[in-house]
């Protein structure tokens, strides 16, 4: 049931990137271009989820658990330290040099997977190799 869950909320969030034009690398960069032709629509359709997430949110922490699981998967830490900025400015540099991030990226290797194949390439390979280095190995 989880993983059903899991699926249709995922297949969700990709329609609602579909719809707001958040899967579109032009459309992004548009909004990330402040000094030139911007964009601000895609601050709406933040702000929106914002609004709509905020309260689900307020709602589930009154819960003991969730209505799937056993128990929610809260973070290990709450600080901020020197990896979570690395990783933070890493991740914005990508979002925008590509006008991509990872969600957008598998809509985009559906929709157009000449184009977003480098992209999420890319991607899977950071990902490994975080992992690799969180565990010790290099």
């Amino acid at each position: 049931m989880k993983t059903l869950i899991a699926f249709l909320a995922g297949l969700a969030f990709g329609f609602g990137l579909l719809v707001s034009g958040m899967s579109s690398p032009d459309k992004v960069l548009s909004f990330l271009d402040l000094a030139g032709a911007w964009d601000s629509s895609l601050a709406f359709v933040m702000g929106g989820a914002v609004l709509t997430a905020t309260p689900l949110f307020l709602l589930a922490r009154r819960r003991a658990q969730p209505l799937v699981g056993v128990a929610y998967d809260d973070p290990d830490r709450l600080t901020i330290d020197r990896k979570l900025v690395i990783g933070a400015v890493l991740f914005g540099l990508g979002w925008g040099l590509a006008g991509i991030c990872p969600g957008p990226a598998v809509v985009n290797l559906v929709l157009a997977p000449g184009k977003t194949a480098a992209f999420v390439i890319a991607m899977v390979a950071g990902i490994m190799l975080s992992a690799r280095l969180r565990r010790g190995g290099a």
